[in-house]
């Protein structure tokens, strides 16, 4: 990821006196281009690079410029590496390695354990149980192609698995509730889409870069919608599947019913996706009311065992 290798990068000017942008390049496997880009992002965060051309020419950090190692705390070093590690479950690369082995350079000796205490304490682990194991390799294609500004040419399905062939140029890999998406520019759909990466097939970066255009960010929330949308129904669980529930609405929301189950209030759109949700539940779950819904649950399930009776 960028920000990793601008860590790395700034680490490697302050351990050499000057570094050639082609030998930065190769060693973050990178075009020379990405890498100016990166010295200019470096710059304007406060940390003046300087460039020397002609023979034995490169990049290097002014001489009175000095970085304290002491400007890190306990608490700023054992985030960064929750971080880092966090990521490297998910994206591997040699920038991640480099970045954490300069990172924890600037631990002193005499905290080295409490900060390793600290960076212990919460694991994140993005790696899925089960799924789509392409989703890793899928991560490593659309990071090239993020650092290098080049097109990729996928398949992708939509929710009713019709595929159609799609150009785009990545802007931005966003991980949103345990679910990977690339967000790019669509030149089918002349527009910005947002990707689901378990939709994709057959991803492949192309030999043509692209010019970044200004992009907007993708629309990930969407509490103020669904608060328009969403309705209340009431259902039964039984606590077999509780946990479950509980990805969906609070524990406030469960009322006990005798030692085997609970009524929940859940929130609820007449959608597919939430009819779906109730019947991942088996039956383990009943809707109470509203009565028009507990009757098209009825519908459904008729039409399912009309398919079995066959």
């Amino acid at each position: 990821m960028k920000i990793d290798r601008l860590v790395s990068i700034i680490m490697i000017l302050l351990d050499k006196k000057r570094v050639g942008a082609q030998e930065l390049a190769e060693k973050f496997e990178v075009s020379p281009r990405t890498i100016y880009r990166d010295i200019d992002t470096i710059n304007m965060a406060g940390i003046p690079v300087r460039g020397a051309s002609g023979v034995g020419g490169g990049f290097e950090i002014m001489e009175k410029y000095k970085i304290d190692r002491k400007v890190f705390s306990t608490a700023d070093l054992s985030a960064i590496l929750m971080g880092l590690s966090g990521l490297s479950n998910m994206i591997r690369g040699d920038e991640l390695v480099n970045a954490l082995a300069k990172v924890k350079s600037f631990i002193p000796a005499d905290k080295s354990k409490d900060i390793e205490l600290r960076a212990n304490q919460i694991h994140v682990d993005l790696s899925p149980w089960l799924g789509n194991r392409n989703i890793q390799t899928y991560l490593e294609i659309i990071k090239t192609a993020l650092q290098e500004s080049k097109l990729l040419s996928f398949e992708y399905a939509d929710r009713y698995g019709n595929k159609t062939a799609r150009t785009a140029e990545p802007y931005k890999l966003v991980l949103k509730s345990s679910h990977w998406y690339c967000h790019g520019y669509c030149h089918k759909r002349n527009d910005f889409r947002l990707f689901k990466l378990s939709r994709t097939s057959n991803l492949q970066i192309q030999e043509e870069f692209f010019t970044p255009r200004n992009h907007q960010k993708p629309q990930l929330d969407f509490d103020d919608i669904l608060a328009t949308m969403q309705t209340t129904i009431t259902i039964r669980i039984h606590k077999s599947v509780m946990d479950r529930v509980l990805d969906y609405c609070p524990y406030e929301h469960f009322s006990p019913e005798g030692d085997e189950h609970y009524t929940v209030s859940f929130p609820f759109i007449e959608n597919e996706y939430y009819y779906n949700i109730l019947f991942s539940f088996g039956n383990k779950c009943e809707c109470l009311k509203p009565l028009h819904i507990r009757a098209e649950m009825k519908r459904r399930i008729h039409d399912i065992a009309t398919i079995y009776e066959s």
